[in-house]
C-alpha cells in the first residue's frame, strides 16, 4: 500500500479523516476529539511518513504506554519515546524538516 500523500489538500482531508477515525476508536481516559487529527496531523505523518502500517504501530504502542504510565493521553512528548520502524525512522528526520520548512503540511488549514 502506498503512503499517504499530503501534498495537496485532498491528500491532507483524507489524512485527517483517518485519524479521526483512528481518534474515535481510542480509549484512553484523557483522550478527546481532536488528539490526533486536531493537536498532532503534521507529526504522526513525519514520524510514520504516511505509511498506514507505521502509523498504527505507534499508535498502538502508545496507547499501551499512556496505559501503563497512566498518562492515558498520546502526546507528541510520549510518542517520541516510541521507535516504529526501520523505514518510518529513516525517513523521520527529513519528513520533520520538511514540514518545520513549509515544504510538507499535514493540517489541513
Amino acid at each position: 500500500m502506498d503512503s499517504f500523500d499530503v501534498d495537496e489538500q485532498e491528500g491532507r482531508d483524507v489524512w485527517r479523516a483517518l485519524l479521526k477515525t483512528i481518534e474515535s476508536k481510542i480509549v484512553l481516559t484523557d483522550s478527546g476529539q481532536g488528539m490526533l487529527a486536531d493537536a498532532l496531523p503534521d507529526y504522526l505523518w513525519a514520524r510514520t511518513d504516511g505509511r498506514i502500517g507505521s502509523l498504527m504501530t505507534l499508535i498502538n504502542r502508545g496507547c499501551s504506554l499512556a496505559i501503563r504510565t497512566g498518562e492515558e493521553v498520546l502526546t507528541q512528548g510520549l510518542l517520541d519515546t516510541i521507535p516504529v520502524d526501520v523505514a518510518a525512522e529513516e525517513t523521520r528526520l527529513g519528513n520533520a524538516a520538511a514540514i518545520r520548512s513549509g515544504q510538507k503540511k499535514a493540517r489541513t488549514r
